[in-house]
């Protein structure tokens, strides 16, 4: 499974692992943020809305957070064409 995505991606095994990184630690930093953010802006008690502001606030946060992160583990350019594809599948441009 790791050597098909690699080979999509076309990027060496370091740049992979890299990569790898730069996705989990991007979530885990905008999971992060967007659990503070409700918690201390909108303090509301964890009901059905503050699931769905968070899960919204992820979302939200998931692209700059993966940006963030990847810029010191040098791999900014990837994730920009990556984000780029996506914003072309989502848009239709």
């Amino acid at each position: 499974m790791f050597t098909q995505l690699k080979e999509k991606w076309k990027v060496s095994w370091l740049q992979f692992v890299l990569i790898l990184c730069t996705f989990a630690m991007g979530g885990t930093l905008c999971s992060y943020a967007g659990r503070q953010i409700l918690d201390v802006i909108l303090k509301l008690e964890k009901s059905f809305l503050y699931y769905i502001l968070k899960i919204v606030l992820i979302t939200l946060l998931w692209v700059p957070a993966v940006f963030v992160v990847s810029i010191p583990l040098g791999q900014f350019s990837f994730f920009k064409k990556y984000i780029g594809k996506i914003k072309k599948r989502f848009l239709g441009k």
